[in-house]
């Protein structure tokens, strides 16, 4: 990456704000890889809050990872909550990506994986319909001890927007990059933090323009009384 030393710098600097702004991230761990890889799916698409929730709704109304597997995608998006194109895509991509699993392995399991080290486990991974290039290293990072950090839609453009990274450098050559500052015994609380940094500066934008659209809605009301 371009002027790669500046933005280490500006990377070890918000790594060092963020856990002093935070509460220490608890590392997650996940016996069985297929379920993060179902947590990845959903995590990629809803925020850290909603996602917790929804594994939450799966573990009630789907006795297993079998169940989910066949389930309609309808019937998942509905245990999803609203019915909006975000969840009709990630019912849809969770069936995918665990009929995938049980095509290749026989089984709604990834624990062969384990057995076959993380180089190898990846390729396979990244061969798998429905399985996106964050599940692929979320899945690695909390299941398969591997050395990467998961970036969603609304991390890369915190990072971006905060010029945390080169202007010209795509996702990947982000993640790369992010991967090399951050050692493998950190890279899941930083993984955490940024999340959850990208995560409340948009909740927070969101406030800003129902403000705003309140406040531009009062002024119209007031023109029309005059």
């Amino acid at each position: 990456m371009k002027n790669s030393k500046e933005y280490s710098k500006k990377v070890h600097d918000l790594h060092r704000r963020l856990k002093a702004k935070y509460p220490k991230a608890k590392k997650i761990n996940y016996d069985e890889p297929a379920d993060a890889l179902v947590y990845a799916i959903v995590g990629e698409n809803m925020s850290e809050p909603a996602t917790e929730s929804a594994i939450r709704k799966f573990g009630d109304y789907f006795i297993d990872l079998n169940e989910l597997r066949v389930s309609r995608a309808e019937e998942i998006a509905e245990v999803l909550g609203k019915d909006t194109p975000v969840t009709k895509d990630i019912a849809l991509t969770i069936t995918m990506a665990l009929r995938a699993v049980f095509e290749k392995y026989n089984s709604v399991s990834l624990k062969a994986l384990k057995k076959i080290g993380k180089r190898p486990a990846k390729q396979v991974l990244e061969k798998m319909d429905g399985v996106s290039h964050f599940a692929v290293n979320y899945l690695l990072l909390t299941s398969l001890h591997g050395h990467a950090v998961p970036l969603t839609k609304r991390m890369i453009e915190y990072v971006r927007s905060n010029k945390l990274v080169h202007a010209d450098a795509d996702e990947q050559q982000i993640e790369g990059f992010l991967a090399k500052q951050i050692p493998a015994e950190s890279a899941y609380e930083f993984y955490s933090l940024l999340r959850r940094q990208s995560e409340s500066r948009r909740h927070r934008d969101k406030k800003k323009m129902v403000h705003k659209a309140k406040a531009k809605t009062a002024s119209k009301t007031k023109k029309k009384r005059k």
